[in-house]
Parts: structure tokens; sequence; C-alpha cells
């Protein structure tokens, strides 16, 4: 399974804030609320998959207007480890839980679960796996929350011939198997949008796109030497690549560059 390292996570964690979708938030937390009347007193707890450190959870627990747990599934010990230090931190209600996501959902993962919720995790898996999710969901009748599912678009800016040459070796490295088959990469949000539609569930979406800030130099680092690296792995033209790398991060030095990527965030909620 691809991991990522706690950096990247952290770099990368004000870009994904400013880029959650409120609308798709809402309908979900909406769909939330109604099931913590039902049980009263006692929390919902929320599943969040490929938890990392715990980004979902943090992002969402200031939207939150009813008591919740957390049960955070992970694959990699040292996020595992920044999850529970970050938690306790944080003060927040969290089960940390070593789970193998690449097979499936663990069925016994769902036990006592009142909703699912990802952050940037459609992307990396297959056409089979999302398939085999919306229909667990649905056959549980849980509501879930996708968000940051990168769909393909990137732009630069000021923009640079190469670019697109660039974007295109990232979109094709993005379809590559990261542990979980063949990975849908950036058509994973329409794949699962239809698929959870298909599984009878009622489906709310919306851009997500990040924007990365001249001052975010370590994010835009660790974004664009990312992009080269999969540029390289693709066969991209050496001597341009570097070129090219060279150039955009003495603009990220000097403050000049804006990144954007596109993303969607979607809700798939039970019918009344």
């Amino acid at each position: 399974m691809s991991g990522f390292s706690g950096d990247w996570l952290s770099a990368r964690e004000p870009a994904d804030l400013r880029a959650r979708n409120a609308a798709v938030r809402e309908a979900f937390l909406g769909h939330l609320e109604t099931r913590a009347r039902r049980k009263g007193d006692a929390p919902l707890v929320i599943l969040d998959l490929g938890a990392g450190t715990g980004a979902t959870m943090r992002a969402l627990h200031p939207h939150l207007r009813f008591p919740t747990s957390w049960r955070l599934a992970e694959h990699d010990p040292a996020l595992m480890a920044l999850a529970a230090d970050m938690a306790e931190r944080d003060g927040l209600a969290a089960e940390i839980v070593a789970a193998d996501l690449a097979p499936g959902l663990p069925a016994g993962l769902l036990d006592g679960i009142d909703a699912v919720t990802t952050s940037a995790f459609l992307d990396l898996v297959s056409a089979q796996w999302i398939d085999g999710l919306a229909e667990t969901l649905a056959t549980r009748g849980l509501p879930f929350l996708a968000m940051l599912t990168y769909d393909g678009r990137q732009a630069l800016e000021p923009e640079h011939p190469f670019d697109e040459t660039v974007h295109a070796a990232m979109r094709a490295h993005q379809g590559s198997d990261k542990g979980f088959g063949p990975a849908l990469g950036p058509k994973a949000h329409a794949h699962a949008a239809a698929a959870f539609r298909k599984a009878g569930l009622q489906v709310t979406d919306g851009a997500a796109d990040w924007e990365a800030l001249p001052g975010e130099t370590a994010f835009q680092t660790m974004l664009v030497e990312g992009w080269a690296q999969a540029a390289r792995e693709t066969g991209a033209d050496a001597a341009a690549l570097e070129a090219w790398l060279a150039l955009r991060l003495e603009q990220i030095r000097a403050g000049e560059l804006v990144t954007r990527v596109g993303h969607f965030d979607l809700a798939a909620l039970p019918r009344s």
C-alpha cells in the first residue's frame, strides 16, 4: 500500500482546510444531526478511512453540533502514532485502529459505526474497491463523506510551456497501482458518484480545489518536486524537466508561484 509522510500531510493540511467544500460538508452533517437526535446523549461514532494523522477529524470537529467520537483506520504505524498524539493534544476522542484496507473494507471495522469519512483517498483505489464500498455502506445504511478526491485539473501561475507535459505525467502516475489495484486517479470522483447513486444513496458533490499560496513554500516545494518525480518515471525529456523544476523552485523561493489542483468532495447519504 502506498504511504505518505507526516511532513507531507502536515504541509498540505492548511490548503486542505481551505479547499473543503462547505455545502457538501453541511449536507453530511445535517444528516448526522438527525441521527444524533435519535441517539440521545450517546455520541455518534465516525469511522475515517486512511486517516493518516487525523486531518479529517480535525477539519470536521469545529463544525460538529452533537457529541462525537472517532475511529481512525490507518495502516502506517508512524502516522497512527502521530494521530494518537494529535488527538490527545486537541482533546478529541479517537480510537486509532490498525487496518489494511487494500483487500476491501473489513466488516468488523464498521461495528458500532454511525458514519464513514475519508480524505484524499478515493483516487488511490480501484473501481472495484469503490463499488464494494458503495454496496457495503448502502446495505448498512451508513452516510459517507469523501473529501479532496483529485480530479486531474492542475494549473501553475505564471504558466510555462512544459506544464502540460508534467501534468500529463502526473495524471498517468495517479492511475498506477497504489496497493488497491489499478487506481482510478482523476476518474475516481465521477466513478464514486455513479457507484453511490447506483447503490441507492443520495449524492451531493462539489469542487474542493487546492490553491497553494506563495508563502506556503514547503507545501509547494513538495508538490512540485512530486510532480517532477512522476514526470521522470514516465520518461519526460530529462533536460527540459530539470530546467522546468529549477525555475519553479526559484519561483517558490521568491514567493512568485501559485499552484492550483482540482479536487471534489462528495456526500453519499441514505434516503429518508
